[in-house]
Order: structure tokens, then sequence, then C-alpha cells
């Protein structure tokens, strides 16, 4: 392969078919972060939530599959390679969720719709790309610093599947194999998600999607000559890497960000036209849509602080089973249960 294309476009086309994926799963299997979270609270539907169950155990049992056959470098990945902060996963998760409930959806969620025609979610991604960049590398970027420290390598690895087989005597492997395989079959426990085969398949889609960005990112930085680094699927500084690339093609390389923000767009497009649901969409209402440009604001802020987003650490950090993904994925959780509740029922206590 490598003697076909450069490495950059090869990591690129990796993203863009695990990109393709992840857009079908949103569209046809209606993956999505907030309205699993908002399935839970006000339609008292936990089936959409369980889907990251499968998601989450599929994609942990694939990764550390891989490290165990040796097609994976669990310590090169960036989730633990850089040392854990508590609290900016705490104030990133947070401000993630908060953002999210107030754009009607995360970065992953509004590229999807953006495939279906939603030009209010286009705002959103463009907005979220940017205010990511402005806190990565902008003016931002010194008061991010200033309040959580700088990204450091660890001087371990950041994982509680290393701690947990120091502790039990088990390879780190076994043991987070074993560690998917729980969480898999906790979540089939659940009858209403045994009985619908079109949760459990999506989930395992987007889990394997996760699985196939560790997988091909590895090979090609195990194989080529350039310094590749071994990534999965997340959006929120990707989606400003795309915007740049756009802009700046011609001095700039394409990144397996690029390829994945691509691909989630085109996989909902087809999704979308399959399901007869692609339409053209814009906001009306001028409240709604200060609202949502708070909310990708926010999203952007969120995601750099906590080193990812709802996909980024819910997913590809979950995968490595990285200390600060289970807290992370909890405060985007908590962060957009209150923004619903905000938007749903308003902060008035009740009588």
């Amino acid at each position: 392969m490598l003697d076909l294309m450069s490495e950059p476009t090869l990591v690129a086309l990796i993203g863009l078919v695990g990109g393709l994926f992840l857009g079908l799963a949103a569209r046809i299997g209606r993956f999505c972060t907030l309205g699993a979270i908002e399935d839970l609270y006000y339609g008292d539907n936990s089936l959409r939530l369980r889907m990251w169950g499968i998601a989450i155990g599929v994609a942990i049992i694939g990764t550390f599959g891989l490290s165990a056959f040796g097609l994976l470098d669990l310590q090169q990945t960036l989730y633990l390679s850089l040392r854990w902060n508590p609290f900016a996963s705490v104030v990133g998760g947070l401000l993630f969720g908060y953002g999210m409930a107030l754009a009607g959806n995360c970065g992953y969620g509004a590229l999807a719709r953006v495939g279906g025609g939603d030009l209010r979610s286009l705002l959103i991604v463009l907005i979220m790309g940017i205010s990511a960049y402005v806190t990565l590398g902008g003016p931002l970027s010194g008061v991010r610093i200033w309040l959580f420290g700088p990204a450091e390598p660890t001087d371990g690895t950041p994982s509680y599947a290393n701690a947990l087989a120091n502790a039990t005597g088990l390879s780190v492997d076994a043991t987070g194999i074993v560690i998917g395989l729980v969480i898999l079959l906790l979540t089939l426990l659940n009858r209403d998600l045994r009985a619908s085969s079109s949760h459990i398949v999506w989930g395992a889609v987007v889990g394997l999607a996760i699985v196939s960005g560790w997988a091909g990112t590895q090979w090609v930085s195990s194989n080529g000559f350039d310094a590749t680094p071994v990534v999965s699927h997340t959006f929120s500084a990707p989606i400003g890497e795309t915007m740049l690339y756009a802009m700046t093609s011609s001095g700039n390389s394409i990144s397996f960000g690029t390829g994945s923000v691509v691909g989630v767009i085109v996989g909902a497009f087809f999704g979308s036209l399959l399901k007869r649901q692609f339409r053209w969409e814009a906001c009306d209402d001028a409240r709604e849509l200060r609202r949502q440009i708070l909310g990708a604001v926010l999203m952007g802020v969120g995601a750099v602080i906590a080193i990812g987003c709802s996909v980024g650490q819910g997913l590809s950090a979950f995968s490595v089973l990285a200390y600060g993904a289970p807290l992370t994925l909890g405060c985007i959780m908590i962060g957009s249960a209150i923004g619903l509740r905000q938007l749903i029922l308003g902060f008035a206590p009740e009588v």
C-alpha cells in the first residue's frame, strides 16, 4: 500500500473508511450521544444508551485483541502516552456536555446531520472546529495551559488494564479483553436490547470502527518512514484540521482526522438517502441560533481541555481503558443532563 500512496493519504483513507461506517451508524442505526441521554432521562428508554455499552465493549475487546497479536502498541496511543489530569477531565467533560445540550448534538452527531442536509449543524461544526483550535493553539491556549498545565508525557501507563494486571498477575491484554467481555455481557443482560438486533449490530459497527483506526494507523506507523501518530476517531480538533486542510491543502498534509470527518459526512449522506431522510434544513429562530453557537463554542473548548469529545474519550480513550475515559464520559453525561434540564424544564424548583 505504501508503494501506491503517501503515508498521510493512506491514514486519511483509513479514517475515511471508519468514518463512513460511523456516519451510517448515526443515520441508519441512530447512534447518537445526546439522543441516548435524552431517551434515558426523558423517554425512559435505555436502548440507545446500551448501544454505547455494546460499542465500548467491542472496542475494548478489539483493541486489546490487536495488542495481544502484536498489531498495536498501546503505549503509542495518544490517551496512554500523556499524563492524566483529573481536573481537566471534569471541567472539560462538563463544558462539553453542557455545550452539547445547548447545540443539540455533539461534533460527531452534527457531522452526521450535515450529511443529512442540516445547515444548522454545518454552523455548529464550523464554530466547534474554530473554537477547538483557538483553545488548542490560539489565543485561549495560554489560559488553558495556565489553568490546567501543559500536556506532558506520562511516566507510566494510565490504564485500568495495567493497574488490574499488576494487581492480579494477569497479562495486560487478557485483563483488557476480560473487562471488555464483562461490559459487553452486562449490557446484553437487558431483554429489550437482546430483542433489538439493529441496536446490537450498529453498536458493534461503531466499536469496530474505533478498532480499525488503531489497527490502520499502527500499521502505517510501523511500516512507514514518517512519524505517524497512532490514533482513532475523535471529532474536536480534527474538525479544525479539516477546515485548515480545505483552505491550505497545497502547503498542508491530509490526516486521519480529516478522512474521518469527511467519512462521517459521506456515510451519513448515503444513510439519509437510504432512509429517505435527506432534506435541507435551516434555522429560522434567532434565539435557537444563539444557543447553538454558544453550545458549539463550549464543545470546542471542552473537548480540547478534556483531550477528546464524546467519541474521543467515550470510545477511543475507553477502548484503551485510559484512566480519564470513564470520568470524562460521566461528566459529559452530567453536563448534558444539566443542559437538557435547563432547556426542557428550566431550573425552577418543582412544586
